[in-house]
Formats: structure tokens, sequence, C-alpha cells
């Protein structure tokens, strides 16, 4: 499978919703505006199959064959998201039930069980006829397996295969007792047939984080096998075109790790919400990149205007939508999609924005951004495309982590993970230094700093594998919340951070739990070099003793003031340093500015705060991403090198002004880059 030779711009049509002289209008639009892909048929099984095994494919037939004749491609969608009514109805098992033990009923959107023989048959019979037909037709790019996977199911059918998917897991009754700590509240089980489902019912999703976290662990490995059932029907009938489904914006539910493996690239829809600063925009891109380690990725919905289902649907600002496009691209999408190209008159989603507006008319604000950006892509032609991004800091992010850490029941009801790991991430990205965003299985040797935010779980030889990098040279930065349980969310025996202990040369004899109205500080001692004496920080407080770490850092108050609260460690030939608390962004800034320089980790670029930069890296050609998310102008200081701006073709030197908003795409040669 070959990378794209262009920038894929576009997105979701559902022409089946539309007569011909529409679609027809439609092409002409398309054409305009610069669109080279469109992705169908999402919702049509209904159409594609009005009784069970009856298929009616002309009308799509004569729709793709007009795309085509268009030149625009297409990425073709299995239609399983949204299961026929006839299916519902006469095979009701599809249908998933919830944890209150209530069956759904029929009209939802990926709303089935994964786990139904009954869905898994249908589908793979439907992914087969659209591969017998379209596997090798010269418009298909890709394929697009169901969408926005997601949905948990409690009936006897997830019952039964999680009873068998335990059973795989732990073998012997006896180390499945071992393993859950069933001894605690007497939930010893003499058979696996004995396990139920963390139901509401049980309120084991509450009070028996193990019992969810496997659970969760299984709706992913489900999910992904669900998944794998048309997949695999695909890639049979022509293994060169790429396989993939896309993810939900919320990418809690499933371990999105675990589903990457089965995907030829990475699909995703950004919908960040009005008030999501960019710097949580440009996190979740990093985590998506980070999913196939560093490999490119697709955007493959995000919403050319406003939103219909955010509490307050905000109009997208003029430029907007340019500029969250173009930050997808800076950190590794080789596409930029959009869901919907003609907006819906009826459903759920009738007000969600468009190429094409309710007026069917060309001269709207929307549709003239969109020709813009169509020219814009077109510019870049085949730079971009399978494009990788160099850091050489990282930060480990993990979801059995992310699940462990909010399903306990202590020391606070306010852990949220993704907003600790995105607090870190705000370091890095104010100062446009390069970070990944990596998996615990991810090789370490390129990185010089590691930051471990909260790394709760010692899972995947994650200690060896850090206490390798240390010794090395690396440094690492690690937090409070880190090395306390292990897979099965089971407490370490010992001292706290368990197998991290000996790298960072602490151990933490209590943690506290400040209420959102406390506070404390960190009182930086002179020989640590800070700018400031005092930093505020809260939220957890670790009480800890050094055990050959320095500190650098204690309380300012409380019976613990004056105790360690940042310390480093010497291991091997490199550093490690704990955070016991939660900093302000001013500390987490200077402190990351800090310990980068010292591995001589630095910006592209100097810039104006709220200028972003990034780079990525083709066959020897080093394309920068500059973009201005401010709301006045600010500059970028290229110093002497001379880069060619690809969107207006002049060349670039010395600091230059970027309007609000604006965006500046450079080559150049990478003989020029720094280490």
């Amino acid at each position: 499978m070959k990378y794209a030779d262009r920038i894929y711009f576009g997105g979701d049509y559902n022409p089946d919703q539309w007569d011909d002289n529409t679609i027809d209008r439609d092409m002409e639009f398309f054409e305009k505006a610069g669109v080279n892909l469109l992705v169908l048929p999402v919702f049509s099984w209904a159409k594609l199959e009005p009784a069970e095994g009856e298929y009616d494919f002309e009308w799509l037939d004569q729709i793709i064959d007009k795309i085509w004749s268009h030149g625009i491609h297409i990425c073709l969608a299995t239609p399983t998201t949204a299961q026929p009514a006839w299916l519902s109805v006469k095979y009701p098992e599809v249908l998933p039930v919830d944890a209150a033990g209530r069956k759904r009923t029929h009209g939802m959107r990926v709303f089935f069980c994964v786990n139904s023989l009954k869905y898994r048959e249908r589908a793979a019979a439907i992914a087969e006829e659209m591969a017998k037909r379209y596997a090798h037709h010269p418009a298909l790019a890709a394929w697009h397996v169901s969408n926005e996977y997601g949905t948990s199911c409690y009936c006897p059918t997830c019952q039964a295969k999680f009873r068998t998917w335990l059973k795989k897991r732990y073998k012997t009754v006896k180390n499945f007792n071992e393993k859950w700590h069933t001894s605690f509240w007497g939930r010893t089980v003499y058979s696996f047939d004995e396990v139920m489902l963390p139901t509401e019912l049980n309120d084991d999703y509450r009070f028996y984080p193990v019992a969810q976290l496997d659970y969760m662990r299984f709706l992913t490995d489900s999910t992904a096998k669900c998944f794998e059932n048309e997949a695999s029907v695909l890639r049979r009938y022509n293994p060169e075109i790429p396989v993939m489904t896309n993810m939900s914006g919320y990418i809690r539910k499933l371990d999105q790790g675990v589903m990457a493996e089965h995907l030829d690239m990475v699909g995703w829809d950004n919908y960040p919400a009005p008030t999501d600063p960019p710097y949580f925009v440009a996190m979740k891109h990093e985590i998506m990149r980070g999913l196939r380690h560093g490999q490119s990725y697709w955007l493959t919905e995000q919403s050319p205007n406003q939103q219909n289902w955010q509490p307050y649907n905000k109009l997208k600002r003029p430029g907007e939508v340019r500029e969250l496009s173009y930050q997808a691209l800076a950190h590794g999408a080789d596409t930029c999609l959009f869901f919907q190209m003609r907006q819906s008159i009826a459903g759920q989603e009738k007000f969600h924005g468009a190429f094409i507006s309710h007026s069917g008319r060309e001269d709207t604000r929307i549709f003239r951004e969109m020709q813009q950006l169509g020219a814009e892509m077109k510019k870049m032609g085949e730079r971009v495309p399978g494009g990788r991004i160099e850091a050489r800091a990282a930060i480990l992010f993990d979801w059995n982590n992310w699940w462990a850490l909010e399903l306990s029941s202590g020391p606070s009801r306010d852990m949220d993970y993704l907003k600790t790991v995105s607090k870190y991430y705000q370091a890095f990205f104010e100062q446009n230094i390069l970070v990944d965003i990596v998996r615990f299985d991810e090789k370490l040797d390129k990185y010089r700093v590691v930051v471990a935010p909260m790394l709760y779980m010692m899972k995947d030889n994650i200690a060896d594998n850090l206490e390798k990098f240390v010794r090395n040279g690396g440094t690492l930065l690690a937090t409070v919340m880190s090395g306390i349980a292990d897979e099965n969310d089971r407490c370490i025996y010992g001292e706290y951070p368990g197998p991290l202990k000996k790298i960072l040369g602490i151990r933490v004899e209590e943690t506290d739990a400040l209420r959102p109205e406390e506070s404390n500080t960190m009182c930086v001692k002179n020989e640590a070099g800070f700018d400031k004496d005092s930093y505020s920080c809260g939220f957890l407080c670790d009480l800890l003793h050094t055990e050959g770490a320095e500190s650098l850092a204690v309380y300012g108050s409380d019976f613990y003031g004056g105790r360690p609260c940042l310390t480093r460690n010497t291991y091997g030939k490199g550093l490690a340093y704990y955070i016991g608390t939660e900093p302000d962004a001013e500390f987490l800034r200077e402190f990351i500015f800090r310990i980068c320089a010292a591995k001589n980790v630095r910006a592209l670029y100097s810039s104006q705060p709220g200028v972003e930069i990034t780079e990525r890296i083709k066959n020897g050609e080093i394309t920068v991403f500059a973009i201005n998310h401010n709301h006045e102008e600010a500059w970028i200081d290229f110093s002497d090198e001379h880069l060619r701006e690809l969107l207006t073709d002049h060349t670039v030197t010395g600091r230059i002004q970027l309007a609000p908003r604006g965006v500046m795409v450079c080559a150049k040669q990478e003989n020029t880059r720094r280490s």
C-alpha cells in the first residue's frame, strides 16, 4: 500500500438522500471547491439490502461512476453502522442491552451488539457484496468499515463471551480469584459461569474497578473482532486498498491502541468544543499519530461550520476551519475531510454544518472558505502525505492506565488522566518543542526526554523500559500517582512508586488529596536555578522521602511543609525527576524548558506566544507549519534561513508577521534542519 500522491480533500456524502438533479449540481460544487475524495455510503445498508440477501447496487453504481467521471476518488464505507430495520426486527438479538438491562430499540446508529453472531454474519455478507463489486474500481482510494465504534452491551451473548474471554485470559478459576482479588467483599467464585458483567444492577461498575477494567478490555477486543469480521473480507478481494475505521472524538470508550493494530491507517473525527484551547486539540492529534508508532493518519471528519450536538453550537469564526485543518496537517494528518458535504434536511444532524448548506448556494461564507482551502491543499501536492514528525521528546499515554485511574475510588474524585496529560503537553506546545505522545510499549531509544504523567499502572514491561532509557542517558520525568498498581489494578506490595523506586531514588509514604479550593506552594531551592522562589501547586500532594535523590523543591505549608515535592536522581548515565504534586502551568513551562534544553531539545524557531510551529519530513523534504492562534497579528522568526512559502510561492526569511488565525506552510531542505 502506498501513500496518496495528494492531500485528500472532501468528506462524507450521502447521495441516497438526494435526487439526480441535486447530485449533478453537487458535482459542480465539488469541482469548484477542489474536492478530490468523497466518503460514501456510510448509512445506506437499508437501501443496499432491502431484505435479507436481496441486494440493490445499481443506484450506487451510477453515483460512483458519476463521481469518478469528475475525477473524484472515493473512500467506500461498509454501511454497517446502521443496520436495516428488518435485521433488528427479525433478529432482535443484534440490538444492544444497556447497563440497566434494557434492550435498546431500533433507530440509532452504532446500535448493535458487536458480539452478535447474526449481526456479524450479515455485516460480512454486505461487505463481501461491496468488495466483489468495487474492490478494483479505479476510483477506490480506501475502505472505511462501519463508523465510530464504541457501543457497550450487556446482553446474554456478551455475558457468555465475557466469561470465555476471562477464561482465556486467566486460564484457571484459582488464578482469576487471585488476580481479581475476589476475597475482598466475599466475591470469590468457583466457576467462570458465576462471573457477572459489571452492570448498574450490582454496582460493580462503581465499587469493583477490576471488573469494569476487564469489561472495557473485553469490549475493545470484541469491537476489534467485529471490525476484522468485515476488514478481512475487504482485504481478501484487494489487499492493496487500505482499510480503516474512524474513531469518535470521544476516544475513551475503547483502547484505541488495540484498535489501531487492526487498521492499515488510523482515522479519527476531530470535533473540538469552542472552548478547547489549541494545545488540547493538538494533543489529541498527537495521540492519534502515536497509535501506530508515528505513522501519519487520516482526519476523517471535522465540521465545516457549527456542530449540532454540543450544548451551545457556535458558528465557526472566519478562518477557524482553515486554522483547525492546518493544525491537523501539522500534527500528522494526510487528509482534510469533513462531515458533511451537503446539509441534511431532516434527522438528528439537520443543523450540522456542511460544505453546501440548506440554501444550496455557492456564495456562502463557508463555501468560499472551502474553495480557498481546496485550492491550498492542491498547492501542497504530495509533500505532506506520509510525512513524519521527528520529535526528541515523548509523553507516555495508555488507555488501561486511563481507565484504572478514573475507576479508582480514591484519593480524589477529580482524577482526570487526559486533563493531566494535557497540562504536561501544554508546556511543550506553548514553547514549540516537538513532542510525541506514545504508547507504553513504544521503543524509547530515539528520545532524549520522556514524561510519564500519572504512571499508575505497571504493565508492558514499562518499568524495565524506563530503567534502560535512564540508564543509557535519557531524562525521565515522573509524577504523583506513579508505580502504584499492576495490570489488574492490584496495589503493588511495598513502598510506592513500586518498581520505579530505584530509578527515581524516592519512596512515597502518603498522598494528600486537596479540595478544589485548596492549594499549596512549591518552594524552589536556590541551587535549582528557577526564575522564581515559589510556584502554586494542588490537587494531590505526596509525602515522600529521598533515598538517593536530591530535593529541588519543598512544600510551603501544611503539616508537611518543608518536605520534598520535586526531586532529581542520577541513575546510570541519565537523570530521573519526580514531581510529587500538580504544579501550576508557569512552573511546568519553565521546568520542561530546562530539562529539554539540557538535552539540546529546543523549539524549531522563536515566535510570539500563540504561534504554533511544527515540521514534517518526507523523502528528505521538510515542510514547516506555522499557525497563529491569536486574534491579532503575531510574529515568527526564521532568522537567516530562507524558506519557500508553499501557499504563495514566496521566499520568506527573518521575522514574519502572521495574520490572526493565519497559516504559513514552508519548504526547506533537510540539510538546514537543526539537531
